[in-house]
């Protein structure tokens, strides 16, 4: 299935966005810099990561919560609120390079690998590589303070979300990671990692907090019917993360190509794989997450997903999600052009290549 472009208000929001975050982080780092100009560096790579490309579809999300549930799509706080969610993603990454010890996000070098060059290259005190990921750990917590103080107005439930949204996904990341050295190659606790480290929190709570912001009198009503989209298209968003992280382009995704085999992740994909697996396509698959491995063993593990079925399964798995969350969504008590707008999210989302 080809892959779909990306619906066009999904651009505007996006620049509404990235403008409010340029004046957050113009604002920080001219204050902390003044303060101490050592600051300079390590807040500049808060910018670098959220100024230097994603899809934005977090704040889309949101965004379509809020028109859906009644707020003018000109109003300020949701704006803010889509920003919060950048930073928000943005703390989770700086983290996740570290878990994952990555080298390369969005094609360029992660931070706690910069950090721990100019560590090594200025000849500093300590170890280089605690050095960098103590950098990227501390990076990663201001872009959490941020997005807070971009959300100190808003009101008590949507304050409940944030919270709950926060707490899944550092619960999905420390399942994933104890998934990860376990080799837990379970399909339910797969789809359950799957879940809860990406697909709640860049679908179903952005829509929930939208909401909120906009009718909290309305919680009851709406926000079930926006889980009946927002899980299932969570899900499909994953499992195509999961897809790229096993097939994608480098040139494309910025990161190496296997990386989710590289890293040993607990996928569905993998998950799906290992039990369809012949003795001898699992002897392969065993080796998923060791630490010498090679193009050749990463193109032969890449084989076996595809002559097991692994990857066939999987996309008829992500489009039957998607057509779940389009049918869910076409029957939610909203406005008809966020259902609109929503559909065509779900389509991009679940068969991007990016």
């Amino acid at each position: 299935m080809p892959a779909a472009d990306p619906p066009p208000s999904l651009a505007v929001i996006a620049a509404d966005v990235e403008a409010r975050l340029r004046t957050v982080l113009d604002a920080e780092t001219a204050r902390w810099t003044a303060f101490d100009e050592d600051l300079g560096d390590p807040l500049q790579h808060i910018g670098r990561l959220v100024l230097g490309g994603g899809k934005r579809l977090r704040p889309s999300f949101c965004h379509w919560g809020f028109v859906g549930a009644g707020g003018h799509p000109d109003d300020r706080r949701i704006v803010d609120a889509g920003a919060a969610l950048e930073l928000m993603h943005a703390f989770a990454l700086f983290h996740d390079d570290v878990m994952d010890d990555a080298v390369s996000r969005r094609g360029t070098p992660t931070t706690h690998t910069v950090f721990a060059r100019t560590h090594a290259g200025a000849g500093w005190a300590g170890e280089s590589r605690r050095f960098g990921e103590g950098v990227a750990i501390l990076v990663g917590d201001l872009a959490f303070v941020m997005a807070d103080e971009l959300l100190l107005d808003a009101p008590r439930d949507a304050w409940a979300i944030w919270n709950e949204l926060r707490t899944e996904l550092n619960i999905g990341q420390l399942l994933d990671i104890l998934g990860s050295v376990r080799g837990d190659r379970r399909l339910d606790k797969a789809e359950r990692i799957c879940r809860y480290k990406s697909g709640k929190y860049t679908v179903e709570r952005p829509l929930h907090l939208g909401a909120v912001l906009a009718a909290p009198d309305r919680s009851a009503e709406l926000l079930p019917a926006l889980s009946a989209y927002g899980l299932p298209l969570g899900d499909a968003f994953q499992m195509r993360d999961d897809v790229m992280g096993a097939f994608g382009d480098e040139v494309v995704t910025g990161k190496p190509v296997g990386g989710d085999l590289r890293e040993g992740k607990p996928t569905p994909l993998l998950a799906r794989a290992v039990a369809s697996a012949t003795p001898a396509q699992r002897r392969v698959l065993d080796r998923v997450g060791a630490a010498d491995l090679a193009d050749a063993d990463i193109a032969a593990m890449q084989e076996v997903i595809v002559d097991t079925g692994a990857l066939a399964d999987l996309e008829a798995q992500i489009a039957a999600l998607t057509h779940e969350a389009i049918i869910a969504i076409k029957m939610a008590p909203i406005t008809g052009p966020s259902k609109a707008e929503l559909i065509a999210l779900a389509h991009y989302v679940s068969r991007r290549n990016v």
